[in-house]
């Protein structure tokens, strides 16, 4: 297990996150073909979770860190009738998916194929910003892309967050790591430390295999 407190933890090198980036970028170049017809078995709250931020925060620029197919896309340009949406994702399989799928909202959704967690001289800013399963796949990284959101958001912007929590059963998370997921409960402690929460949910799965989790903060 990762010590926290050292430095590298906090200060990944640049070989590993280019590394876990290039990992990810292979991984989804199969998983991306099978991933709405799985992850709906696994990936619990996430249009809880848009349709909780639409009912509490107002947005009209709004950001989905991995956005993957684009499934929450449809919910948010849903939830948030007005608002110009942007989705992020580090592999082109999975946007190409995004892009078939962005039918009558295509002319408020736009796709970057993009890392996110560097920090950049000019940056847009955004009144919400949506990472959904993506960031205990952040392995190094995690940190630095909570670190970016504080400061993509405007003042009183929102972050919103659902993600695999911990689990108990150490053969479940040794195969959750093969495929590339941390499950340490270690999200929540930074979350909170950076943002002002709004909401926060933690939710057991498959009778306590897993906790998962939902957070709503302000900057």
């Amino acid at each position: 297990m990762t010590d926290l407190s050292s430095p590298s933890a906090h200060s990944p090198g640049t070989t590993d996150v280019q590394a876990n980036r290039h990992s990810l970028t292979r991984y989804y170049q199969f998983h991306a073909k099978i991933y709405d017809a799985t992850r709906w078995s696994f990936l619990f709250g996430r249009a809880a979770l848009i349709h909780s931020a639409g009912a509490r925060c107002r947005a009209t620029r709004i950001l989905e860190v991995g956005c993957g197919t684009g499934r929450n896309l449809h919910v948010l340009a849903q939830a948030y009738p007005e608002a110009e949406i942007t989705g992020l994702d580090l592999s082109p399989d999975m946007l190409a998916i995004a892009e078939k799928n962005l039918g009558a909202y295509r002319d408020r959704i736009q796709l970057r194929q993009e890392a996110y967690g560097t920090q950049r001289a000019a940056h847009p800013r955004y009144d919400l910003i949506l990472f959904s399963y993506a960031l205990t796949m952040f392995n190094p990284g995690w940190d630095a892309a909570i670190d970016c959101a504080h400061r993509d958001l405007f003042l009183d912007g929102t972050i919103a967050v659902v993600d695999f929590h911990r689990t108990a059963v150490a053969p479940f998370e040794r195969w959750m790591a093969t495929n590339h997921v941390r499950m340490t409960g270690h999200l929540l402690p930074k979350l909170r430390t950076h943002f002002s929460p709004i909401a926060c949910e933690v939710a057991p799965a498959y009778a306590g295999l897993w906790h998962y989790f939902l957070f709503l903060g302000k900057k």
